[in-house]
């Protein structure tokens, strides 16, 4: 993917950043959340650090990926859940990868060791990316809640750093 960038997150990314983050969530297949937040709980939420954009030639955000803490116990400060959306415009085109590599890599130096996500088992194109930069199943939250009155299923992700320790 010679003609996408991946940079950090900046402020001026935020209309793109949730316009992206709110057509995943009309997919039906990107998370239980139904309605992207507004960009200060948004900013909120995420580690300033580990929140990257993927940018085309034109400068056009076309992907994004951030972290959360999953826990503020000390004993969890080097795990994290992250959230990866692509543009359906750039789909298929390494967008997700490139974006999860950044991230790993960013993670990694902070001396983060674990990521990890939920993805609900429809999301195959998700779940293989995810495999293909190294995570692993840990296993299914079954009928773990209701999303558009259907109950569903959510698969557990992690990804081990090799050099975090």
């Amino acid at each position: 993917m010679t003609e996408v960038a991946v940079r950090p997150m900046r402020a001026g990314d935020a209309a793109a950043v949730l316009r992206i983050y709110q057509v995943g969530l009309d997919g039906g297949d990107a998370s239980f959340e139904t309605v992207a937040p507004r960009w200060a709980a948004f900013d909120a939420g995420r580690l300033p650090a580990h929140r990257f954009v993927a940018v085309d030639a034109a400068g056009t955000v076309c992907g994004w990926t951030a972290v959360s803490p999953v826990s503020t116990r000390p004993v969890y400060a080097g795990v994290v859940e992250h959230s990866v959306y692509v543009d359906p415009a750039a789909r298929g085109r390494g967008v997700a990868r490139l974006l999860l590599g950044a991230l790993i890599a960013a993670t990694e130096a902070a001396g983060i060791w674990t990521i990890q996500s939920g993805v609900f088992p429809e999301n195959a194109a998700s779940l293989a990316v995810h495999e293909r930069v190294g995570f692993r199943v840990v296993g299914v939250r079954e009928r773990v809640g209701r999303h558009h009155g259907r109950w569903r299923d959510v698969v557990l992700l992690e990804r081990r750093s090799r050099v975090v320790d």
